[in-house]
């Protein structure tokens, strides 16, 4: 008997297409996708739609119950909260070590000038600079378990900061001073405190976003950043 095969590189493209048309908010929260969907609209076999949906289901991209319609994922206050939550720790731990070292990444530094030369032409589409600033700290480590773990939340993570920046909840100035501080303070070797300026830094992002998202705002949205009173007076 033939056994069907799905060409990978196609399944690729019309995954990476999808993710970033979730990601951009081109396709919403709670959007049905399905099979005939995405087979009519990329040109694709039936079975190529459903790898690529299968694996966008598996993401976490989309979310699909049993016998129904997959449909772009929708997040919760508790969503987001586990999401950033889990970042927090895993990302806290690599800067102690960070600092043990005295290390910092390049790539942080070019990101984190990115975000402040984007923010400088009054945009907020900083999602992808200020992912890469924090995925970078993760890969610097040299582990690739670690970075594997984190990177299978880089598209929830994503989605959130996506959610929360499109509202231009958060301050690009704040994002850069946080980053900034962050940085001089693994160079320092203050690993504590790197972790210290970690935490405030997504607890403001995390608790703004479950705002957003139709829950209570948590005292940490309204914490003036100790980053932007670290700064010398002009």
């Amino acid at each position: 008997m033939a056994r069907g095969i799905v060409v990978t590189s196609l399944v690729d493209a019309v995954v990476e297409d999808l993710r970033t048309r979730v990601v951009t908010g081109e396709l919403s929260p709670g959007t049905p996708l399905t099979e005939q969907d995405v087979a009519t609209r990329y040109d694709v076999a039936r079975a190529s739609a459903r790898a690529a949906i299968e694996r966008l289901t598996a993401e976490k991209v989309l979310d699909r119950g049993m016998h129904k319609t997959a449909r772009v994922v929708e997040l919760g206050p508790d969503d987001v909260r586990d999401i950033y939550r889990t970042r927090t720790y895993l990302e806290s731990e690599v800067l102690r070590r960070l600092a043990a070292d005295r290390y910092v990444p390049e790539a942080a530094r070019t990101a984190n000038a990115e975000i402040a030369a984007i923010w400088g032409t009054g945009s907020y589409a900083i999602v992808e600079p200020d992912m890469r600033f924090h995925t970078s700290l993760i890969d610097a480590l040299g582990s690739a378990r670690t970075s594997a773990m984190y990177h299978s939340l880089a598209f929830e993570v994503k989605l959130c900061m996506a959610q929360l920046q499109g509202r231009q909840r958060l301050s690009p100035q704040i994002i850069v001073a946080e980053h900034a501080r962050i940085l001089e303070l693994i160079e320092s070797g203050d690993g504590a405190g790197a972790a210290a300026m970690l935490d405030e830094h997504l607890a403001r992002a995390r608790e703004l976003l479950a705002a957003s998202l139709g829950g209570e705002a948590g005292p940490e949205a309204d914490v003036p950043s100790s980053a932007l009173s670290a700064q010398p007076r002009r």
